[in-house]
Formats: structure tokens, C-alpha cells, sequence
């Protein structure tokens, strides 16, 4: 391996394919790096030369595969409500894409980080090999991902054979290029965090300064160090072991983040990627700011051995870190690539799929995210991520959830008791800004639940009544449709009756709806029908913002408005004339269909119970079919019959029935 020398690096991050015989460093003789495998794929990334819009939703789609991660959880113990909201996120933004264009293929991985002390103690205290562990642990976040409607392609577990080959393939090429190193390593390590941390990173507790919320393992007698950012307790530590010259991309990193503001979201964790940047000493020679990547294999046997060196087990971050990579099939394409299927189907989908579109990942390891990971990236020739979403945490009474405490929320729990979909409605209601950290609330669980159910399981039980649907019967022309109604609307508002229904007194009818004020002019059905127009522009601008919360706020505000507006044409009513009904009745349709095709991402199952009791066919269920007048409902005369929407866990009930 090469040592000491000054590092020449080339831009970071060209947007081109790069040639094989590429090197990242100028002037140095490379070794060929060593393959085990025979590659398959016919490319494994895609350059920003490729259309993304190169198909409509009526061809093949021909640009890049979108590819979305979640984090890659450490299952040293059963899954938590975080770890749910990071699955139903990444969730989120994956049936976006395959609505927004569904001939592309989508890319969903999903896994378990396996490796490291954390699992090894906790194997060696339950009287259990680490491989037994890991294999019971992962399959409850496997089930998890699956009891939450989660649309993942991909579970990727780092003790999979292939992802061994695939963090071999990646030593050999780093240690080719010189960027490995052996040398003894001092610093703060935690075993909670499975990481190093230098003083700067650390901070240190005198027993006068602790608080009760501390975690038992912080002693309250004697100065404790703890991680600054997380809080997990540290020790320290000094061993000989192998490291990645991180230092020698300090200045393309900080170019590359300078040059692109979309590349982390929220924006202060960009801001703070870019600070810790500034702070590090660049000098390779003195070797500051370069990474540990293995600890002795004395003190961690449960790892990947390094390469040509098993005294020495590779650091569980460098190894968690190409699971991204293994994912879509790196370094070659084997039958152990495969998707939840497990026959070896979809490998062809993979071509082309790096780099991620968006990685979510938790706001504690935005460091390995955006420093480390996009390093050895830039030093295996490929492009970064090109978005980081990283989200902030549950809380429970304001505190961070911890079995000490007690306050842990079980996610299993709360699908059971209030179901799929009112929880993910709720993590996204609630936590979908990511900015700040949420409390987990029951009470706010039940506020949200009632929310939606209100707004769109009463609202179309309320539209499909056999009263509606008798004074919708005695209209002019009882078969017209949204779509001839709206081609009339175009023409002349009034002869088509919106301006009739919507000055139409509702004081014949009874009960409210949410969202209907006294004396508001937003509760017409014209008024539904300017922010229905609105609302695929919206939704579709803010999730390409990552703004999972407002693009739902845009769905929830049209559905307030619907609402109001039947209250206030009161459909139902005997002196509500025929044609304002049926103008009140369609206009109510319509709004479910198109809110209906937006909410498929957040509440899939109740999504589709709705649009298959609406009778939208499969092919109109993409953002397209979100066009006013373009969809099916009402064809024909048909008559749509109102079904309940929403499943309730046990001990819960459907309130106002």
C-alpha cells in the first residue's frame, strides 16, 4: 500500500460515465483491483445524460430506475416507532414515483446492519451465536416493513454472501489506490453508536450536571463522557488498525456540497455537513481527520475479516455503508441480488440504478451519510446520492424514547389497536416536515385518526347516501357525468347549475362538516373545483421538495373544502333543487377520485378501497389520471356504492356511527 504521499483528486463527482481504466488519483500506479464474480449488469449507474422524462406513462420508461433507501437498522433489539417512520417515508416517496410514472422501474431497499460489538454482546448475553440473533431480530423488521404496507424491492442483510463480496471488492480497490493505511487509532469509541469520536465530538458530565433522563448505563457518581450528538457513552480507546484516508476528499466534499443546496434536506444539516468540513485538517501527511475502518479481531470477531489481514475485522460503518451498493447489484450481478421475491426476478429493473434518488436516513448519522459514504463513493469513481432526507426523531412526553424510561412506542401495537393506515397517516400528518423532533401521542393518534376518517371515510359514506342519491335521480339528464358536467361549467357556469348550487342556501340541511364556517366564501363547489385544479402542481412541487407534510396538508385542505361545500349545498335536502344536487354529488366524486390518487402513497390500502369503490380502473390510478374530468367515475349513470374505508385494531371503533 502506498503511504505518505500528496494526493492529487480529480472534481467530485463528474456527471459521466467514467471509464474502467479511470483512476481516482493522478500520477500513481494502480494495481488491478481483484474481482470475484463475473459481471452481469449491463450498467450500474446512470449519468445525468440519461432523461429521466424520457417516456410518457404510455411507453417504456427509458431513463434511470429511481433507487430509494431507508436506513440499514441495527437490530440489536425489536423495532421501534423510528424505525417506522423511517420505512413509511421512504415508502411515501416510492409510490410517488411509481404513480408519477409507472412504467419506471422503482428500486426500494430496505435491511439490516448485522455486523459489530453491539450484536456480538448482545448474542454473547442471551446465550446465542450472533448469526441466530441477527436472524430472529431481522425478520421482525422484515415483518414490520410488511405489516406496514411497505412496497420495498429489496431487504438487503449485511451477513448476506453477496454483500461480503461486495465490501471485499471495495477494500481491495481502496487499499489499490493507496488509501488505506494501517496506524494506531486513538479516540472516544461507543459501542451504542458503533463509532469513533474525537474530543471535539465528545462531552464530558460531571455527576452535578445529570439529569434524571440520562440512560442507566451513565453513572451518576463519577464523570461520564458522552457522544455530544447522541448522547450514547463512550470510552476510550487506542489500537492499531487499518484507516481510509477521509482527510484527502475534505476539499471536493466541501466544493460538492457548496455547489448543491438540494444535496441534504432539511438545509441545516447541509450547513452543518459543510461546518464539520471546514473544521477538518486536510493534511494527509499528519493523517488527521482519516477514518478508522477496522478494530482488532480480539476485541470484534462478529465482522468481515479484512482482506489478506484476519487479525483485523472491517469497521461496522465501512461495511454497513455498501449496502447500498450490494442493493443494486455491485460489483456483479449474482443470483443472491435479488429482490423479496428470492427467485433471482428483477435483476435487469437494477441496470442502472445507482445513484440512490433519495436516501433516508435518521438525523444522528447524517455524518456517515454525507461525509463518509459520498468519500469512498468519489474514490470508487461513482456519483453520490442525490439527495440525503434526514428526518428527525420520536419522542414520547418530549423525551427520547429509551427502555429505561419506559416510554417506548410499539409500532406493532399501534397498527394493531388503530391500523396501517391511520398510523401512517399520522407519522406523516405529524412528522412529514422532519425538521423538528415530534412526540409520539395517543391522543394525538386519535385526533389524527378522527381527522381522516372524518374527512374521507364519513365524507364518502355522506356523498353515496340513498338520499343523495334519490335527488340526484330526479336531475334533467340523471347519466351526465363530472367530465359533461365540467365541458358545460367551460361554457356557462350557470347553465350548468354550479352558480345555482353554490348560492343554494344549505339551511335545509342538518349536522356540519370539518372544515365549514359560518359566512365562509371558500365552501362552493366552484371553489373544490379551483383547488382541485390547484392540487396536482402543489402536491407534485412540494414532494419534489421533500415535503411529504405540505403535499398532505394540499390533500387535506381539499378534502376540508368538499366537505364544507356538501354541508352547504346540502344534496340530501327536498328543497335542494335536482341539478344543484347532482352538480354537489359529481363535484364530491371528483374530489375523492383525484385526492383519492394522491393518497395512494400515504394510505395505500384505504387509497385503494376507495378508488376500486369508485370503480377507477388500475391504469387511471397515476398522477396523470389527477386531470380534471379525465377519470371514470359516474360514466354511464353508473351508481357508486359508499363501503366502509378504514379497518379499526382492537378496542377502537368508528366514532358518529
Amino acid at each position: 500500500m502506498l503511504s505518505g504521499r500528496k494526493l492529487s483528486l480529480r472534481p467530485f463527482f463528474r456527471r459521466q460515465i467514467v471509464p474502467s481504466n479511470h483512476s481516482l488519483l493522478r500520477g500513481i500506479q494502480l494495481a488491478p483491483a481483484p474481482t470475484t464474480c463475473t459481471p452481469r449488469l449491463t450498467r450500474f449507474f446512470t449519468s445525468d445524460s440519461v432523461s429521466e422524462s424520457s417516456s410518457g406513462s404510455q411507453g417504456n420508461y427509458t431513463g434511470k430506475p429511481y433507487y430509494i433507501t431507508t436506513p440499514i437498522f441495527y437490530p440489536n433489539a425489536v423495532p421501534h416507532v423510528g424505525h417506522l417512520y423511517s420505512l413509511v417515508t421512504a415508502d411515501i416517496f416510492a409510490r410517488f414515483a411509481r404513480i408519477t410514472h409507472p412504467t419506471r422501474p422503482v428500486v426500494f431497499l430496505a435491511g439490516t446492519d448485522e455486523h459489530g460489538l453491539k450484536i456480538q454482546k448482545a448474542a454473547q448475553a442471551h446465550g446465542l451465536e450472533p448469526r441466530e440473533l441477527c436472524d430472529r431480530l431481522s425478520a421482525q423488521f422484515r415483518n414490520l416493513a410488511e405489516k406496514a404496507n411497505v412496497s420495498y424491492t429489496t431487504f438487503q442483510r449485511t451477513t448476506d454472501a453477496a454483500h461480503r463480496e461486495a465490501v471485499e471488492h471495495v477494500w481491495r480497490i481502496l487499499d489499490a489506490k493507496g488509501l488505506i493505511f494501517k496506524g494506531t487509532y486513538e479516540g472516544w469509541y461507543s459501542v451504542t453508536d458503533e463509532c469513533f469520536y474525537t474530543d471535539a465530538q465528545v462531552t464530558h458530565i460531571t455527576p452535578s450536571a445529570k439529569s434524571s433522563s440520562e440512560p442507566t448505563s451513565i453513572s451518576s457518581t463519577t464523570t461520564t463522557t458522552i457522544a455530544t450528538e447522541t448522547g450514547s457513552p463512550v470510552e476510550w480507546s487506542s489500537e492499531v488498525n487499518y484507516k481510509f484516508r477521509l482527510s484527502a476528499f475534505r476539499e471536493p466534499l466541501l466544493a460538492y456540497y457548496r455547489a448543491h443546496p438540494e444535496s441534504v434536506f432539511p438545509p441545516a444539516h447541509r450547513a452543518r455537513v459543510i461546518r464539520e468540513l471546514e473544521g477538518m485538517d486536510g493534511a494527509v501527511d499528519a493523517g488527521v481527520g482519516d477514518l478508522s475502518i477496522s478494530r482488532p479481531r480480539a476485541r470484534l470477531s462478529w465482522g468481515i475479516p479484512v482482506p489478506g489481514d484476519p487479525a483485523q475485522t472491517i469497521y461496522v460503518w465501512f461495511d454497513a455503508l455498501i449496502v447500498y451498493l450490494t442493493g443494486v447489484g455491485y460489483p456483479c450481478a449474482t443470483a443472491a441480488h435479488v429482490g423479496r421475491s428470492g427467485n433471482g426476478e428483477g435483476l435487469e429493473e437494477k441496470n442502472g440504478a445507482w445513484p440512490p434518488n433519495v436516501q433516508v436516513i435518521g438525523k444522528d448519522i447524517v455524518r456517515f451519510h454525507a461525509i463518509y459514504l459520498p468519500a469512498m463513493l468519489h474514490a470508487l469513481d461513482l456519483p453520490p446520492s442525490r439527495a440525503l432526507l434526514a428526518h428527525a426523531h420520536w419522542t414520547a412526553q418530549q423525551k427520547k424514547m429509551s427502555k429505561s424510561l419506559g416510554n417506548v412506542a410499539d409500532p406493532f401495537d399501534a397498527m394493531d389497536r388503530f391500523g396501517v393506515d391511520v398510523v401512517r397517516f399520522y407519522l406523516a400528518r405529524v412528522g412529514g416536515r422532519f425538521r423538528d423532533d415530534v412526540d409520539w401521542s395517543q391522543e394525538q393518534l386519535e385526533k389524527h385518526a378522527d381527522e381522516i376518517k372524518s374527512l374521507l371515510g364519513n365524507f364518502f359514506l355522506r356523498i353515496t347516501s340513498n338520499a343523495i342519491a334519490a335527488r340526484v335521480a330526479q336531475a334533467p339528464v340523471p347519466s351526465k357525468t363530472f367530465a359533461d358536467l365540467l365541458a358545460d361549467f367551460e361554457v356557462d357556469p350557470d347553465a350548468a347549475n354550479f352558480a345555482g348550487a353554490d348560492a343554494h342556501s344549505s339551511g335545509a340541511g342538518t349536522g356540519s362538516s370539518v372544515g365549514a364556517k359560518p359566512g365562509s366564501t371558500s365552501t362552493t363547489n366552484t371553489d373544490v373545483l379551483i383547488s382541485l385544479r390547484r392540487l396536482g402542481g402543489n402536491v407534485q412541487r412540494l414532494i419534489a421538495q421533500h415535503e411529504v407534510g405540505e403535499a398532505l396538508d394540499e390533500i387535506i385542505r381539499c378534502l376540508k373544502q368538499a366537505n364544507a361545500a356538501l354541508t352547504h349545498t346540502a344534496p340530501w335536502a327536498k328543497t335542494t333543487p335536482p341539478a344543484h344536487a347532482q352538480v354537489s354529488y359529481l363535484t364530491s366524486l371528483e374530489t375523492l377520485r383525484v385526492c383519492g390518487i394522491f393518497l395512494q402513497p400515504y394510505i395505500p390500502g384505504t387509497a385503494a378501497r376507495l378508488l376500486d369503490a369508485l370503480g377507477v380502473p388500475e391504469r387511471e390510478r397515476g398522477i396523470e389520471w389527477t386531470e380534471l374530468g379525465r377519470g371514470e367515475v359516474g360514466r354511464m349513470g353508473g351508481v357508486v356504492r359508499g363501503v366502509k374505508l378504514f379497518e379499526f385494531g382492537k378496542g377502537v371503533t368508528e366514532k358518529g356511527k
